[in-house]
């Protein structure tokens, strides 16, 4: 495929009009005759890298916002709404896990996410090389201290060269704030680690992350539901390495855009885009290219209207009007697909309908998913907070 006539981002500031050839899942700079098959002429918009979601459980967003008020750390919070046989717990187990997982990748393809970190264990659907986003493979991970007793040995055991990534100091007790230290302790804070959340973390704590390397996932909404607060503005103005994840909708408020436009009332627009994009591969230690647009790396792609912005600014405003993963098409908002890729709906593609954002198509069977799911869940499907509908 050859695209042409739109801007590309180089970074959050700067974008450049230049033509992208992709083949075999990657990108060229150079021409590639043979991959001029489909000429896509994109003039009027804007291309920026598939963004990176460092923070989700893929499985439960379909999942309400579970908790009844503010509290002192997630244990509590855990311990408050794990009532596995009580509605509406129950029902959203019984959906298939296939399923939920299923959703939890178009949940992220709204957002213009190509690639996730799931904190869970990977179910083999997310082997299939027809999953239609990536997900991180090269990590080790635990729960959280309270709730993976082996944490220690799976820190051990993770490669150098991958990151380790747990929940910690989610809390706003001293107990949360103890955790950095008990890591540290241990010998397990270093340059692999990736604390999820930090809401805890003080100054003294602050210190021993930044001196040993490791780095963090921010999670705002989920925070601010569960804890009442979020990172303190300390922590966000550190030299600590930060990405931003979704959390799942058990305790956050939407996809990865929805939490790029709540964390922009603190955080400048060009470090958010260096958060879901650059910064984020690199505290997940992804391989060449992800991240960016750059010559041989992987064809993920978002593409955006163009509003003559830098592109950080034109994230912050803007919907997917086109995703690749894998240099394919898995997501396009029905207005684009009109125009520029009638040939869609032959092509595997199916329409979902998303409050707030309108219609889409999608490279997963919707009309298959939603029904499946509405034997267990009936008519009030939601996704991430927004109602769904094939």
């Amino acid at each position: 495929m050859l695209i042409r006539g739109a801007r590309v981002a180089i970074d959050a500031t700067k974008a450049m009009n230049r033509s992208l050839w992709i083949q075999g899942g990657r990108v060229s700079f150079s021409p590639i005759r043979e991959a001029e098959d489909l000429v896509l002429d994109l003039e009027g918009f804007l291309i920026l890298p598939g963004l990176i979601n460092a923070h989700d459980h893929l499985e439960m967003n379909l999942f309400p916002r579970l908790g009844r008020g503010l509290y002192l750390n997630a244990t509590r919070w855990a311990e408050d709404i794990y009532h596995p046989y009580d509605t509406p717990i129950k029902e959203h187990l019984t959906v298939p896990k296939d399923i939920r997982l299923c959703w939890g990748a178009i949940k992220n393809l709204l957002s213009g996410v190509t690639s996730v970190a799931h904190h869970n264990p990977l179910h083999p659907i997310l082997l299939d090389s027809e999953f239609p986003i990536r997900v991180l493979k090269r990590c080790h991970w635990a729960h959280s201290l309270t709730f993976s007793p082996d944490w220690l040995s799976t820190f051990r055991d993770t490669p150098t060269n991958w990151p380790f990534i747990m929940h910690v100091a989610e809390g706003v007790d001293e107990s949360a704030r103890r955790e950095v230290h008990v890591l540290a302790e241990a010998g397990a804070l270093t340059d692999s680690t990736v604390l999820v959340h930090g809401v805890a973390i003080k100054s003294s704590e602050l210190m021993l992350i930044s001196s040993s390397g490791a780095s963090l996932i921010w999670c705002p909404s989920s925070n601010h539901f569960t804890l009442g607060r979020s990172l303190d503005v300390s922590v966000l103005a550190s030299d600590i390495p930060i990405a931003l994840g979704t959390d799942s909708s058990m305790t956050a408020a939407g996809d990865l855009l929805d939490e790029l436009r709540l964390a922009c009332r603190i955080v400048a627009p060009e470090r958010l885009f260096e958060m879901v994009t650059s910064e984020a591969a690199r505290i997940l230690k992804m391989p060449f290219g992800f991240g960016r647009i750059c010559h041989a790396g992987p064809a993920d792609l978002l593409v955006i209207e163009d509003d003559g912005e830098i592109p950080a600014g034109s994230l912050l405003s803007k919907y997917p009007q086109l995703v690749f993963v894998k240099g394919r098409p898995v997501l396009a908002s029905s207005n684009f697909a009109e125009k520029y890729y009638p040939s869609a709906p032959s092509r595997g593609f199916f329409a979902l309908q998303v409050e707030r954002r309108g219609l889409y198509l999608i490279a997963l069977n919707a009309p298959s998913l939603v029904h499946e799911t509405k034997k267990v869940l009936h008519d009030d499907l939601r996704l991430a907070g927004k109602a769904i509908a094939a």
